[in-house]
């Protein structure tokens, strides 16, 4: 089977998370596709093959060759985004792009055109797999995991390529935050891993956001209208009051690079009751920090002005910035640097302005900076990822494999 192959076949798979149901992992359909990829692995022969039932599956490829190296380690997540339906997923190929518009889905007028995605002009006379217009496509992180099984099949074919111990790790709900969350790091056993999850090609990634989630609760009084003078108080308009104390310029539609936010995601109201749904992301752990107790003062000075418990703060830190944790072992950035530019990829070191589950990992002990799976526009109907993309990540597994074996 080729590394497309397996693609299309592996969104085939409906596999959505969702953060409603407190289960891991949180939708069955995970775990279908989870033993769908364990018969794979054991066709390929690959050994020590485990899915335990939160939906956690390791593999080893053995080492060929007696000298100590390390292990090392190749992970993906296996669900889509909660954001778009992942269900009957219809790829098709547009083979050597022209550099066009390309019609997802005549009936519904979506397009995918460079005049809104001007990515899709880096990609000429490229094949590009797309949608068709109705789901995502899932090459977050589909695309990854096609990467990493068709990697380990090469090495298995190649073994004039040496290369120590790998093990591979696929997980559920990243998409939800929560793919680390019962990762076994001592089981999987590496000294250091790689996520296969990022976008276009050449991205390499160890610097993530500081990330909090914040929940915000006005109470209010309720009163009949005609009688409300002096007496309502409209919780409605306390938490709209809140949202207006926050900097505007300091959303995501606002920043850039390593500028952090307050991102408004939800907002639950009645005149009794109101609620707002916060995420705070920075970067610089003090400006996070700052922005929590940002927060905490805002509704202190609520309560002050509206009468104490009026306004209540739930916060929770959701991850923090692997790079504190990738700093002493950079040479583990150096040897993809070196694959990449093996390969012909020139590599591109950028921060995420979002969350992996290697920041997590590498709080766990298991050091994981994030690299390419080649997608683009990824959680929608405009996603698409270019074959070359794919094959180039592929080769880049394989050389980080026969470059740790090597040194």
């Amino acid at each position: 089977m080729t590394l497309v192959d397996r693609f299309l076949k592996y969104v085939s798979f409906d596999t959505q998370s969702d953060e409603s149901t407190g289960l891991t992992p949180s939708t069955s359909k995970q775990m279908v596709f989870a033993e769908y990829l364990k018969k794979e692995l054991e066709s390929l022969g690959l050994e020590d093959i485990t899915l335990d039932e939160h939906g956690y599956l390791f593999a080893t490829l053995p080492a060929n060759i007696d000298k100590e190296v390390p292990t090392i380690g190749f992970i993906a997540h296996m669900d889509t985004s909660p954001d778009m339906t992942g269900k009957d997923v219809t790829p098709r190929i547009v083979e050597k792009y022209d550099g066009s518009d390309i019609v997802l889905c005549a009936e519904e007028n979506v397009v995918l055109s460079p005049s809104q995605f001007p990515e899709l002009l880096d990609h000429k006379g490229e094949d590009l797999i797309v949608t068709n217009g109705k789901t995502l496509l899932g090459a977050d992180d589909k695309a990854g995991i096609a990467e990493i099984v068709s990697a380990m099949a090469y090495l298995k074919e190649h073994p004039e390529i040496k290369h120590g111990k790998i093990r591979i790790g696929f997980n559920p709900d990243e998409e939800i935050g929560e793919g680390a969350h019962k990762f076994d790091v001592e089981r999987f056993g590496c000294e250091w891993g790689y996520t296969m999850d990022g976008g276009e090609v050449g991205e390499l990634e160890f610097e993530n956001f500081n990330a909090a989630a914040a929940k915000v609760t006005f109470k209010g009084r309720n009163v009949h209208p005609g009688y409300a003078k002096d007496k309502m108080i409209n919780s409605i308009y306390l938490a709209n009051r809140f949202i207006t104390l926050l900097p505007t310029q300091e959303r995501p539609e606002h920043t850039t690079g390593y500028e952090g936010f307050y991102h408004l995601i939800g907002i639950q109201g009645e005149v009794e009751q109101s609620s707002v749904s916060y995420i705070i992301r920075d970067h610089d752990r003090t400006k996070f920090e700052n922005r929590k107790k940002e927060m905490e003062r805002l509704v202190v000075q609520m309560n002050a002005e509206y009468g104490a418990g009026t306004v209540t703060l739930e916060l929770r830190d959701q991850y923090y910035n692997m790079r504190e944790k990738i700093e002493p072992v950079m040479h583990i950035i150096d040897t993809a640097f070196a694959a990449m530019e093996a390969v012909g990829v020139k590599p591109n070191v950028k921060p995420i302005r979002g969350g992996t589950d290697g920041a997590q990992l590498s709080f766990k002990g298991l050091p994981c900076p994030n690299i390419f799976a080649g997608g683009l526009n990824f959680h929608g109907r405009y996603e698409f990822v270019p074959i070359q993309n794919m094959e180039k990540a592929m080769k880049v597994i394989v050389k980080i494999a026969e470059l740790v074996a090597s040194k």
